[in-house]
């Protein structure tokens, strides 16, 4: 299956998707490649929640690299509006246009509104973009932290993703001649509406298990020693399981392990572990929590769980 003639191949089955986000080195576990096999064939949204930092976002990052298809970004925020979405109109641009035209005389008040209020005046913000041919296929549509916006604007974005346009007044309706293929992100900080996870597919993003987490490690900082990449694992899986404010995610490990890389350490001792914190926690009630006799014990309790499979 191709979008057109210029786009690359769809993958057609979910083994062909684990291998294009291999690729793209994201590694996935096989339920998440079959909600996104399912989305782009049946041409639908997909809908991602899982905690900060488990690889959301990526997923459309390395859609896009791998397909070879534009990443079209919408980065939610509390307040975000139509004008900053969809589009808004070049009002310094109309100004100068409108003034020259009164200077020079040579047009009538109904046609200079024609004028100013056509598509050379329009600025597209990233759901208009998407809507866009492009010669490489449909864009990648990426909506990032839904759960920022408000419900009014939610409203809106479930209008969008029905019918895969948009209504300018004064030019018309703006229809995708196909649609994006759209990944929407939440991480729950509050629930998203039941008619727009409808429109979509839906995937809880978790956190990997070791043996994963491993694997990601290898790929993502290859620099790490076994030793070292072992136990940063064990370690940050430790912490998962304990009650903290923000436990630490991939994004923090894959963090944490380049920091190591950096100082040169083959291995974890505690002095270490200490100094590099605010690598892995962002809260100081959670870091003055592990510092010290705390960090000590998880990581020899590590060690003592590596020791016994040989590491």
């Amino acid at each position: 299956m191709t979008d057109d003639k210029h786009a690359l191949p769809v993958p057609d089955s979910v083994d062909a998707v684990l291998d294009l986000l291999r690729h793209g080195d994201y590694l996935a576990e096989r339920s998440l490649a079959t909600a996104l096999f399912l989305a782009l064939r049946l041409r639908r949204p997909l809908f991602l929640e899982g905690e900060a930092g488990v690889g959301k976002t990526e997923i459309a990052k390395v859609l896009g690299r791998t397909l070879g298809r534009r990443l079209v970004r919408l980065q939610c925020y509390e307040g975000l509006d139509v004008g900053s979405a969809v589009y808004e109109w070049n009002y310094a641009r109309q100004m100068i246009e409108i003034r020259l035209a009164e200077a020079s005389g040579q047009r009538d008040r109904d046609t200079l509104g024609q004028d100013v209020f056509s598509e050379r005046f329009l600025i597209r913000r990233p759901l208009l973009q998407a809507l866009e041919s492009h010669p490489e296929g449909p864009p990648v549509l990426l909506i990032d932290e839904l759960d920022r916006t408000d419900e009014p604007f939610e409203a809106y974005l479930l209008e969008v993703l029905s019918d895969f346009q948009v209504t300018i007044p004064e030019i018309g309706t703006i229809a995708a001649a196909e649609p994006p293929l759209v990944i929407i992100t939440s991480n729950r900080t509050r629930e998203i509406h039941d008619a727009l996870k409808r429109r979509c597919f839906y995937h809880w993003v978790d956190y990997p298990d070791a043996a994963r987490e491993m694997e990601i490690l290898r790929v993502k900082v290859p620099g790490a020693d076994e030793r070292l990449t072992a136990q940063v694992v064990g370690f940050i899986q430790q912490l998962r399981g304990m009650d903290l404010f923000k436990v630490p995610g991939v994004a923090e490990t894959l963090d944490w392990a380049q920091a190591l890389v950096e100082l040169d350490r083959l291995e974890l001792d505690p002095e270490t572990i200490n100094d590099t914190l605010g690598t892995i926690l962002k809260y100081q009630d959670d870091i003055a929590r592990i510092q010290g006799s705390e960090a000590g014990r998880i990581l020899a309790q590590v060690k003592s769980e590596l020791a016994t499979t040989g590491i």
